[in-house]
């Protein structure tokens, strides 16, 4: 598995039978500018979607109409972007699981909002917010889970029973999720087998925490390795 952070939230995963993007939040991305759009997308099969804030969906809709690739998101969300004109999408909800060729998602719960404003200052909900958790078909290939926005929560412990993740996508920047300490309390708390955490959502914007060294820094005493990559940074494993 080859894992590349693209910035904010958004991840590239590559596997032997697909590659998907989550939350790919990138032209529109303050820091968009340090990676090139065209290879970022290249040969992508599908796109998941945590939920529907604009800095999450970001640039979905352009990359399915270019890629064709199929769209995973909650039953609302997936509504919203087929009216937009998004061909293939594949929607679920919080406790389900879709199928893909080498993978399958579960939606799960998270705790944050979901909805988009349009241009004439509505407000539309997109349906509730979830982490996207990852099982492979491929035996060697860890099980991955996107956290998506959210605070910590003890159904975290239900999350873990279930899935037993061993890589985790942990949003870190504070203000509209958990911040660093927190984060790393979730992550020794409710996730102790974790082989392995990134942290995400900092550093896009002002407003949040600019870097994860409180993220960091609450780890350092656990078995958990962290790797906080540049944007645009793989890791292979």
């Amino acid at each position: 598995m080859k894992i590349t952070w693209l910035g904010h939230s958004a991840f590239r995963i590559e596997i032997r039978q697909a590659t998907i993007l989550i939350d790919p939040f990138i032209s529109q991305s303050p820091t968009g500018s340090a990676l090139d759009f065209a290879e970022a997308i290249k040969d992508v099969t599908h796109i998941a979607l945590t939920h529907g804030h604009s800095d999450h969906v970001g640039d979905t809709i352009r990359i399915a109409k270019t890629t064709g690739a199929t769209v995973i998101a909650n039953a609302d969300l997936a509504g919203w972007l087929a009216h937009q004109g998004v061909e293939k999408v594949d929607p679920g909800n919080t406790g389900g699981t879709v199928f893909h060729d080498g993978f399958s998602v579960t939606f799960v719960n998270a705790l944050h909002s979901s909805a988009t404003l349009t241009e004439d200052g509505v407000s539309h909900s997109l349906g509730n917010p979830n982490g996207l958790v990852f099982h492979f078909n491929d035996d060697d290939e860890p099980v991955l889970y996107h956290m998506g926005d959210t605070d910590i929560f003890s159904d975290m412990a239900l999350i873990n029973e279930l899935h037993i993740p061993e890589v985790a996508l942990v949003p870190v920047g504070d203000r509209f999720t958990m911040g660093g300490a927190i984060a790393a309390l979730a992550c020794q708390r409710y996730f102790p087998q974790l082989k392995l955490a990134i942290p995400c959502h900092y550093g896009t914007f002002g407003l949040l925490d600019q870097t994860a060294d409180d993220f960091v820094r609450g780890m350092e005493k656990t078995n958990t390795e962290v790797k906080v990559p540049e944007i645009g940074g793989s890791l292979v494993i």
